[in-house]
């Protein structure tokens, strides 16, 4: 038994030092690169630098407003996207105002620039020519199929678009003519039919009635975006230092660093042997997160720092419960592998409701908040759960395993 506990405790620990080293540097075997946990980490606006702007509806009164509202953001997100902003952030603020977040740019007026120009719409047909351009389309909808339930994008042209998609129709009949929004296909139908009047529809092909309405409004909202569904002013504009950003990420690295060895510290004193299963576990807490933070693709922010930091502080309360109440049972006289049972038994029900309350908390803030807010929620929940995990089964495995190795001193384990 004493030699099984001490083969585990060792395998753990040398796997600490190596996942630490594994996130620290990455490592390449063959042709397969694992890369630090760092460069896998995407950083927020604060901590990277780059501009902030917010965008508010010039009429917040017409009708459908918070579809329109919706409607804008996504155009706004797909543009930036195609123009190569892949890790900008577009959110809700308030009730008739957008944030746009975009890392890395120095210059707010690359943001107007894709922000404030209509996108360029294109039909082309199957050698490429531009048969007509989004300023010809008048209007562009949803409509449904009675017989079959199935939804379809329906558009209405001009007069200089109907004739010019009259003359394509009948030239280029049961081929492809392809939509290009910003020099990206977003569909490409196949010509069914002549379409003489301008009254054009493209269907989904063989779908289920709620992926069509899906993707139907999908291509029908690319179709519309050039223009944005709703008139916005630009209202406020933030050019974030990304010598700063770095100034923070140093000084909360600092500040984690420092804390989490006075933390081990304290609980190695105050505790003993359990201390020493606590900063263990809480080793392998820090690690899980940050490989979470980089599997999940969550964006870091100095926010999302801070609610790490009080991911740990739920992990050392934790392990402070669940320590006081093995104290209790040792001095009421059971034996330490009893004292353990009980112990982690008694404490589980105070630990599991401070955890559901902050997770509620996070949730509320996670679809609630915007930008640096939500950061700071997903960072929290990752947290908590993973302090959950460790303080409850990692650390009981480890005391478990330190009360086999069958040191039985009393001052190992309680003042």
């Amino acid at each position: 038994m004493k030699i099984k506990s001490w083969i585990k405790i060792a395998v753990v620990a040398v796997l600490i030092v190596l996942v630490a080293c594994l996130a620290l540097n990455g490592i390449q075997i063959g042709k397969y690169i694992v890369t630090p946990v760092g460069d896998a980490i995407s950083l927020g606006l604060d901590l990277q630098g780059g501009i902030s702007t917010v965008y508010v509806a010039k009429d917040s009164s017409v009708e459908n407003f918070d579809s329109l509202m919706e409607s804008t953001i996504s155009v706004l997100r797909t543009r930036l996207t195609n123009a190569g902003y892949t890790e900008a952030t577009v959110a809700r603020q308030g009730s008739d105002a957008i944030r746009v977040e975009i890392p890395d740019v120095d210059d707010p007026q690359q943001v107007v620039d894709i922000i404030g120009k209509p996108a360029h719409l294109e039909f082309r047909d199957p050698n490429g020519n531009v048969i007509l351009e989004g300023a010809n389309i008048e209007s562009c909808g949803v409509g449904y199929d009675e017989t079959t339930g199935q939804a379809y994008v329906g558009f209405q042209l001009d007069a200089e678009g109907t004739k010019a998609f009259a003359d394509a129709t009948s030239e280029f009949m049961g081929k492809t003519i392809a939509i290009y929004l910003d020099g990206e296909v977003i569909s490409s139908p196949t010509v069914q039919s002549v379409i003489p009047n301008g009254q054009g529809s493209i269907t989904m092909g063989n779908l289920s009635a709620e992926e069509s309405q899906k993707q139907s409004q999908e291509l029908a909202l690319l179709i519309q975006s050039g223009a944005l569904p709703l008139d916005i002013e630009e209202s406020e504009t933030r050019a974030i230092s990304a010598t700063l950003g770095f100034e923070a990420i140093d000084g909360a690295v600092i500040a984690g660093i420092v804390g989490l060895c006075l933390v081990v510290l304290f609980m190695i004193i105050m505790y003993r042997l359990p201390g020493v299963a606590a900063s263990m576990a809480l080793s392998i807490y820090v690690l899980i997160v940050f490989y979470a933070l980089a599997i999940f693709n969550a964006q870091l922010t100095l926010q999302g720092i801070a609610g790490i930091l009080l991911g740990i502080g739920m992990a050392v309360d934790a392990n402070v419960i669940i320590f006081e109440r093995f104290r209790e049972e040792y001095k009421l006289g059971r034996t330490l592998n009893n004292a353990v049972k009980f112990g982690f038994k008694n404490a589980f029900s105070s630990i599991i409701d401070s955890n559901v309350t902050t997770v509620i908390a996070a949730v509320v803030l996670l679809i609630f908040g915007t930008g640096s807010i939500k950061g700071f929620a997903s960072t929290l929940i990752i947290s908590v759960v993973v302090s959950f995990f460790t303080a409850t089964f990692i650390t009981r495995w480890l005391l478990k395993s330190f009360v086999n190795l069958g040191f039985t001193k009393k001052w190992l384990y309680t003042r």
